[in-house]
């Protein structure tokens, strides 16, 4: 099994609904987002999946996000835009966009600062 990893970022604004603390106010972050693909075959020429095609699929997901108000953007569906709920939906998005693909994804890991991420996976 091979595991393909591409990064990414994007900035935004959001605030935290129902958060007893300084978070429930507006502000903003630069995440960085890391997506982990898995193949378990090559083609032959000795490639699981061409990185820009993750790297495609990833941006065109990211520029959903990138300069938003996160809690007024429609692909979370009102949900609050925790850094756990962006992971989920960035994995969800990741699958459809992968689906033409002998790959699929294992996992979304989510920085919101330098020290602190989140990982996604359905595993």
């Amino acid at each position: 099994m091979y595991l393909l990893n591409v990064s990414d970022h994007f900035s935004a604004a959001h605030r935290l609904c129902g958060y007893q603390g300084a978070c429930s106010n507006l502000h903003g972050h630069n995440w960085k987002v890391r997506v982990g693909i898995e193949c378990s075959t090559l083609d032959e020429i000795g490639m699981a999946l061409d990185y820009s095609i993750i790297k495609s699929i990833l941006k065109s997901i990211l520029d959903q996000f990138d300069h938003e108000y996160l809690n007024d953007l429609p692909l979370l569906q009102g949900q609050n835009p925790t850094s756990e709920n962006l992971a989920r939906i960035i994995y969800i998005e990741m699958e459809k966009g992968l689906a033409d693909y002998d790959a699929g994804i294992k996992e979304v890991e989510i920085y919101e600062s330098e020290r602190s991420s989140v990982i996604y996976s359905n595993a």
